[in-house]
């Protein structure tokens, strides 16, 4: 199975990650205008011998009346190859640091997916794990909403979260659920020093009930504006902020 990696940064750090499978190169227009980011993705494939084709129209116009903007690169490639849970902590030990986690709760938008990957590869995050069903996983949407951040980190998924977080606990890492209730603890009391998985729960609903429970503890961005609420991948790219200032 092959697709369409659109957008110029998501395109180019599939090209450096070296992580999938590469096809061909699409780019519209002509070689001989190509400047900035396009130039460095054309040395990029030209390193690798990709087959590279400058069109004008067809595949870019099916881009633009399916309301995606590619920004005139497209990069077929093999599908993103997820990451056991254990290669994650393998990552954490290589680099002889306790493990730093981030576990999604059916998350289900692209857009708050990507924006939270981009932010756990930003605070050195080793690897996210997010659930099978009823959750988004990482596609050309996804990968070009994290700026190409998710072609450069690990990306479990797992049948069951819940048995995940067991299994995380029974090797020593404190789980952290970031909740919105008022009697939830705030931030800054929180002890995120040492093996931590932050877990985030899904746009509107938060932490599922049993995810909750299975948390070692749980904790709340206090808020002083007149919106009661962040969305998702903000709140949860301020929690990752937070470990990495205490680490």
């Amino acid at each position: 199975m092959s697709e369409l990696l659109h957008g110029r940064h998501a395109v180019l750090e599939a090209l450096r990650a070296r992580r999938r499978h590469l096809f061909r190169l699409w780019l519209e227009g002509d070689e001989g205008k190509a400047t900035g980011i396009v130039a460095e993705i054309i040395e990029e494939a030209k390193e690798r011998n990709l087959p590279l084709r400058f069109i004008k129209g067809g595949l870019f116009d099916k881009f633009k009346s399916e309301r995606v903007n590619s920004q005139g690169v497209a990069l077929e490639t093999g599908e993103f190859v997820y990451s056991p849970v254990d290669e994650i902590l393998r990552l954490a030990k290589r680099r002889e640091e306790p493990p730093f986690l981030l576990l999604l709760d059916h998350i289900q938008d692209p857009q708050n997916f990507g924006t939270l990957i981009r932010s756990a590869e930003a605070m050195g995050v080793h690897g996210v794990i997010i659930p099978d069903n009823r959750a988004v996983h990482v596609t050309p949407a996804v990968s070009n909403a994290s700026s190409g951040a998710v072609e450069h980190l690990l990306v479990s998924k797992v049948v069951n979260l819940n048995r995940t977080i067991e299994e995380l606990k029974g090797q020593n890492i404190w789980v952290g659920g970031l909740d919105s209730a008022p009697e939830t603890p705030p931030l800054d009391q929180a002890n995120l020093k040492g093996a931590i998985a932050v877990v985030v729960g899904s746009e509107g609903e938060g932490l599922s009930r049993l995810t909750r429970e299975k948390c070692d503890f749980l904790m709340r961005i206090p808020m002083v504006g007149n919106v009661d609420s962040l969305n998702a991948s903000v709140a949860g790219s301020i929690v990752l902020y937070r470990v990495r200032q205490m680490r």
